[in-house]
């Protein structure tokens, strides 16, 4: 049985040589590229970009629209349910309060 022998220095340059000679010949024998053609696909996919994108704004501008009319009818809602204290509730409630961090900080 043969034992497997490791390919030269000058064999691995051959090999990379032919290899690269091979790709150039199979790149010179591709065909040419269309220029209308090419720019056609540019143009469509440039338009389906756009076309995405606006959408894309308009989705977010329709959200924000949303979002802040909620937060409006909130801070209306938030408004109309707030009662109106009097000066002397005020200062009931200011001064119970003051009584319960004294309590919290003197025990």
């Amino acid at each position: 049985m043969k034992r497997y022998k490791e390919p030269g220095f000058q064999e691995r340059i051959g090999a990379a040589a032919r290899a690269r000679t091979g790709a150039l010949e199979q790149l010179r024998a591709k065909p040419p590229v269309d220029e209308a053609a090419a720019a056609a696909r540019l143009a469509s996919r440039l338009a389906k970009e756009a076309a995405k994108r606006e959408k894309r704004q308009h989705a977010l501008l329709a959200a924000k629209a949303v979002k802040h009319a909620k937060a409006q009818d909130a801070a209306a809602a938030a408004a109309r349910q707030k009662p109106v204290l009097t000066e002397a509730e005020r200062k009931a409630a200011r001064d119970a309060r003051y009584l319960a961090r004294k309590k919290r900080t003197s025990s």
